[in-house]
């Protein structure tokens, strides 16, 4: 096995080994059943809800087939995090997907997960929630024409080291700042309901008669719907991979999940149809930013508070983005299969510091060179190929060790479901519509072979390597972790 052996302890907060003299130092529990909701809800609430209702218009090609895909991407974020509450309830371990591929499948596959997670996915994913940030947020700047690429990419690198700031310093002010911004953007998306139905009520509905008109039935017209939909729903497993930090995860993992997806599925349709009681369907096609020409039609000089919004919403949610992303490149150097350094903690602030460092510069490589679109497409093919895995390795628990003690079980016929939606999502758009990038991706994937065999299956490590770690360690003030025992 590659997978090292730490000793493990009961107690959340670092402590004492007496018998072996040697402090022992791990992540604390901070996150209890508010800061999940918020953590899940702030994540799930981001740019999506902003820029992508134009894509999934554009892929539908009908208003009302676009808000069934809009239900439908809820009800399958709702199913996958009831399924991913069971494996939290079963693995009671941070990391997410790769903790539950590495316990159920092995070293070899968690290593191509967590490969191409750290490298290439959860970078990709903050990248693309900073750069819509950063479009908001410089947008009233430069009034009636487009703002200056580099200026938005600048301060999406800016918004990138401000989190990592907040991350690295504390756990607890990280969650307050979910919490803050979860409850801003809350407030936000109420407006736009609020004006919305006001819109309705005085008889503009014309977007909503003949709803089905010019409907798109290809499967890849529909997956790729799918694909920016689900963007707008990501994170909804994002509590997983901060188990071992939350408060009773048993109780806190499940109700969590059950209060924040209902809740945000509802305001997504609202949302929607508030858009479409401002717009035309061509309006919205033609909006390149779909919440600030809704600001612009029913505000109007009040209009700069969309933007305003849609800014702080985006900062919430690269937080959670970041929160998380971070404990993905923890957790798997902690069992080996990244280098020693990532899995270390800062002495004093116990934060997964290092991690979070690689995360972000991985994630300002990203902001150089992508685009939104471009990067939301990639990342929701790859992130529901390891889905799938991630259910489908649920099902063989469910099949195989129905014994294994739980406190939450959800039906079969939901994990089910969810494996068959993952299947058609990766897919459908290969099939209808292949591109060349797909398969670039698929190789990226594949290329973590070269790296596994010998550094991770026959641990064929530079010895200066050593010397790199230990001078880091000084440098960063990090030690070794030790995890609860589950």
């Amino acid at each position: 096995s590659t997978m090292r052996k730490r000793k493990t302890t009961d107690s959340p907060h670092s402590s004492t080994d007496q018998r072996e003299g040697k402090e022992e130092l791990r992540l604390k529990q901070e996150v209890g059943l508010i800061s999940g909701v918020s953590l899940i809800a702030g994540t799930m609430i981001g740019s999506g809800i902003f820029m992508s209702p134009e894509w999934v218009l554009h892929h539908m090609g009908s208003p009302a087939s676009s808000l069934l895909i809009w239900a439908a991407c809820g009800l399958l974020a709702m199913f996958g995090a009831l399924s991913y509450a069971e494996l939290g309830t079963i693995i009671k371990e941070s990391g997410g997907d790769y903790i539950y591929i590495l316990r159920i499948f092995g070293s070899f596959p968690a290593f191509l997960f967590a490969y191409t997670s750290v490298i290439l996915v959860r970078p990709a994913g903050l990248a693309a929630v900073c750069l819509s940030f950063a479009e908001y947020a410089v947008a009233p700047f430069y009034p009636g024409c487009s703002s200056p690429q580099v200026v938005v990419k600048c301060t999406a690198a800016a918004c990138i080291l401000l989190l990592t700031i907040i991350n690295c310093l504390n756990v607890r002010l990280a969650t307050s700042v979910m919490n803050i911004f979860t409850a801003a953007k809350l407030l936000a998306l109420l407006v736009i309901v609020v004006g919305g139905l006001v819109l309705l009520a005085n008889g503009q509905t014309q977007s909503f008669q003949n709803a089905f008109q010019n409907t798109t039935a290809g499967i890849g017209a529909v997956g790729v719907a799918f694909y920016q939909g689900l963007w707008s729903y990501d994170g909804w497993n994002n509590l997983n991979y901060v188990t071992e930090e939350l408060k009773k995860p048993e109780v806190t993992l499940p109700r969590a999940v059950m209060i924040a997806i209902p809740l945000v599925t509802c305001l997504y349709l609202l949302v929607n149809v508030s858009y479409l009681a401002a717009m035309t369907p061509s309006e919205l096609l033609s909006s390149g930013a779909v919440a600030v020409t809704w600001g612009d039609k029913v505000l109007g000089r009040w209009a700069w508070l969309i933007s305003l919004s849609v800014a702080l919403s985006t900062f919430g949610s690269s937080n959670g983005t970041f929160f998380s992303g971070g404990r993905v490149c923890y957790i798997a150097a902690r069992e080996g299969h990244m280098p020693d350094i990532l899995s270390m903690a800062h002495v004093r602030c116990l934060t997964p510091s290092p991690a979070l460092l690689f995360t972000s510069a991985m994630s300002l490589i990203m902001i150089i060179s992508g685009s939104f679109t471009s990067i939301v497409n990639f990342f929701s093919f790859i992130a529901w190929l390891f889905y799938g895995m991630t259910i489908s390795g649920l099902l063989y628990l469910k099949i195989k060790k129905p014994e294994l003690p739980r406190s939450y079980k959800v039906p079969i016929i939901i994990p089910i479901i969810v494996l068959i939606a993952a299947v058609y999502l990766v897919l459908a758009p290969i099939i209808d519509q292949p591109q060349i990038e797909i398969l670039y991706i698929v190789l990226f994937v594949f290329s973590g072979i070269i790296l596994y065999f010998p550094l991770v299956r026959f641990k064929c490590h530079p010895r200066f390597l050593q010397r790199v770690t230990l001078h880091l360690q000084l440098f960063l003030e990090v030690a070794p972790t030790t995890r609860d025992a589950n």
